[in-house]
């Protein structure tokens, strides 16, 4: 192992995208620098058809592995997500349909490319589903896997101790969840495994399993979710506060430049490939500049320096010149009068008639350059006439 090589290794533990190593880090770090080549896995439920920045973080990362000669496999848990992880929730979550988890599987295997070289010849990485194996499990051998955990060991993580304290039910499905999870790493033969912090409960089931079952030890990495260090609110598809990776180049980079300052080193540090002295210097700079690099870098990493230009030009026309977007989407009615709210929830502007309220009581809606701050009002309709709610979203509409 070269000092080259050490320097690399420690260039991934310590940027600050690990959070834990169990058993111990320096452990892992001997393991790394013996030159071993180890097996690494991260799992994803496609619960959702998109990703954001934080799950995009997490296969950043996994590259790191792979380019330091590890094998690397992304396994989507397409028999998982049917069951739902009760991480974080207060309730069990919905159990999709097995079409429903594969459309977003085949949406995320699109999406993680750009992050990830799999082109290699060499050492490509490998995507797997757990369908595979845990769909084939015969009840005789779900009751085995049952037997080697308590009732007590389960009821251990902290958000069934909450619904217990809150007195919600907790189902019988939702036991089996880590049991599962934890097959995967017997099923795969894994060394080592990549999960957030809220995931290590069940990572540590799958140690446990692979050592009674296989006579093997596991390493298990607890990588940061990206919290916002103020609010502790995470990037979230329904609340609109992520960055996801199926936006346009120009609505990334929006999306980008609309998180909160706080946000930007942490974005830095888990989504760039910047040296930590570089980042330090960027963001003690002025905030407005140091947001403006950072949705410049990842909008490069995603889409390639022209089309992060491009975006970066689009977005300072819109909100800093104050012009109208170069491309926005056209609505096409043959109304002449709309209701406000109707007109807005018919242009997708708002999902629904009491957000459109909303929207127009705050004075977020504009039409064709003015204000509109009554509710009730009907809108006569004009032929390219521009309705733009906040300073995101526009629409033009079209007569036909």
């Amino acid at each position: 192992m070269t000092d080259t090589n050490e320097q690399k290794i420690d260039e991934v533990l310590n940027r600050g995208t690990i959070v834990e190593i169990l058993p111990t880090k320096d452990e892992f770090r001997k393991e790394l620098l013996s030159g071993k080549k180890l097996r690494f896995y991260i799992g994803f439920d496609a619960t959702s058809p998109t990703l954001h920045l934080s799950h995009a973080k997490n296969i950043i990362l996994m590259e790191k592995f792979r380019k330091l000669g590890h094998e690397v496999i992304i396994l989507f848990g397409d028999f998982t997500a049917r069951i739902g992880d009760p991480s974080g929730e207060n309730s069990a979550r919905k159990q999709l349909s097995r079409k429903e988890v594969v459309g977003n599987v085949k949406k995320w295997k699109q999406l993680i490319k750009p992050l990830m070289n799999f082109n290699d010849l060499k050492n490509p990485p490998k995507i797997k589903y757990n369908n595979d194996w845990l769909s084939k499990l015969t009840m005789e051998e779900v009751i085995d896997l049952a037997s080697n955990f308590t009732v007590q060991r389960l009821l251990e993580r902290d958000m069934f101790q909450k619904r217990i304290r809150e007195e919600k039910p907790i189902h019988l499905h939702e036991f089996l969840y880590p049991l599962m999870q934890g097959y995967d790493s017997v099923a795969m033969g894994v060394d080592v495994e990549v999960c957030g912090t809220d995931q290590i409960f069940n990572a540590l089931a799958g140690r446990d399993l692979i050592k009674k079952l296989k006579g093997k030890d596991k390493f298990v990495i607890a990588v940061t979710l990206m919290e916002n260090p103020k609010t502790g609110e995470l990037m979230s598809k329904s609340k609109g506060t992520g960055v996801f990776l199926d936006a346009k180049p120009a609505d990334m980079y929006g999306q980008i430049m609309a998180q909160p300052d706080e946000m930007t080193e942490i974005l830095f540090v888990n989504n760039t490939y910047l040296p930590l002295e570089e980042i330090k210097e960027i963001v003690s700079g002025n905030p407005r500049d140091a947001k403006a690099h950072l949705a410049l870098e990842i909008a490069k990493i995603f889409f390639g320096e022209k089309e992060a230009k491009k975006a970066e030009e689009e977005f300072n026309k819109v909100y800093r010149d104050k012009e109208l977007p170069s491309d926005m989407p056209v609505f096409n009615t043959n109304t002449r009068e709309y209701f406000i709210l109707d007109l807005l929830c018919d242009t997708r502007l708002a999902p629904s008639k009491n957000e459109a309220k909303r929207l127009v009581e705050a004075g977020a809606v504009d039409i064709d350059d003015k204000t509109e701050k009554e509710w009730k009002k009907s809108v006569e309709i004009k032929d390219g006439m521009i309705i733009k709610v906040g300073s995101r979203k526009f629409v033009k509409i079209k007569l036909k």
